[in-house]
């Protein structure tokens, strides 16, 4: 029978656990660190490559995603003000070099709808809260559990916030088994929501934290790794043009009731340039501390290498049950890559 591993059992019993796991952890551990080179290595080559049949297989169709189409951007900096219709979304300009619009088809359900799958955004619904939107648990009528999140009244005056419109477009460009699905966004009045599937079993860090579930054995933890590796590598490798997610962190790693990993949370997503000789973007820096890459930080160039700096971070966090930054601790130990 397995034995479930908690974190902090990880910090208190490291030499127990070690006796009882090492002969089958060892071997697992060769064979999945042998996969996850497989998969960064495609992502650290720089190399584009179009219709792998492996992508092919990872992605799924969602005949309720409304398909968006744009034209790319060399940087997100800006936004303009959002344009309604009666039959679609229209974007105006979207970047400070070149542009990006296109048009969001009107999506199958109204406002009206997303009142009474949330029961009117109950308190009892709500799973979530950033510092653009609150997230709530919902329920279509077709019986499609959904995420929704809406907007804060309070962050714009008039339009949608970058962030807001930052995860729309992203999401309109990406379809992944493990990444976040789309299912529409739409705007009632005052009002701007976006809908996208319903991953029930908590983030990452709740089951490192012992709050979901009974905690994850070490097999677990390798095959969530993977799972965000192969989300990665699909960001930079198979999108046009690569995407950047820049807030690779364990709250950000919905997790699946079958302990799989799907990646969350574009407000801070940026496409890359499609400039060849371009290496990096210049930008203000975005995305938590302790998981932002400190070259990235000290220069404001931003690289696709800045995510997979995060995702070093997150293995770490994966292994140890530690925080990327542990403020309890004595100054020495207190960030966790020094401490390691």
């Amino acid at each position: 029978m397995k034995k479930a591993l908690h974190p902090t059992m990880i910090r208190q019993d490291s030499s127990s656990l070690h006796d009882q796991h090492k002969p089958r952890a060892k071997n697992y551990f060769k064979v999945v660190s042998r996969k996850l080179a497989a998969v960064f290595t495609a992502l650290l080559s720089g190399k584009r490559k179009k219709g792998s049949i492996d992508v092919n297989k990872m992605q799924k169709n969602n005949t309720r995603v409304k398909r968006i189409s744009f034209s790319t951007s060399t940087d997100q900096s800006t936004v303009s003000d959002v344009r309604s219709s009666a039959g679609f979304k229209s974007f105006g300009s979207y970047g400070s070099s070149s542009s990006m619009s296109g048009h969001i088809t009107t999506p199958s359900f109204s406002f009206e709808d997303i009142c009474k799958a949330t029961v009117n955004f109950s308190p009892e619904n709500k799973i979530g809260e950033g510092g653009f939107g609150t997230v709530y648990k919902g329920r279509l009528k077709d019986g499609s559990l959904v995420a929704v999140k809406r907007a804060k009244k309070d962050k714009y005056d008039q339009g949608l916030p970058q962030q807001f419109k930052n995860e729309i477009l992203t999401l309109s460009k990406i379809e992944h088994l493990n990444l976040v699905r789309l299912f529409g966004y739409l705007e009632h009045k005052d009002e701007q929501i976006i809908v996208v599937e319903y991953v029930g079993n908590g983030n990452l860090r709740e089951h490192l934290d012992g709050v979901r579930g009974n905690g994850l054995e070490i097999a677990e933890r390798l095959d969530i790794a993977i799972d965000v590796a192969h989300a990665i590598t699909y960001l930079h490798t198979y999108t046009d043009p690569p995407i950047i997610h820049r807030d690779i962190k364990a709250s950000n790693i919905l997790i699946t009731e079958k302990l799989r990993a799907k990646v969350a949370d574009f407000g801070f997503a940026r496409l890359a340039t499609e400039d060849p000789t371009a290496t990096h973007i210049s930008t203000q820096v975005k995305g938590t501390a302790g998981y932002v890459d400190p070259e990235y930080t000290r220069t404001y160039q931003l690289t696709d290498k800045s995510d997979v700096y995060s995702f070093g971070v997150l293995l770490v966090e994966l292994m140890t049950g530690r925080y990327p930054i542990e403020s309890k601790k004595p100054v020495k130990e207190r960030v966790t890559i020094r401490w390691v």
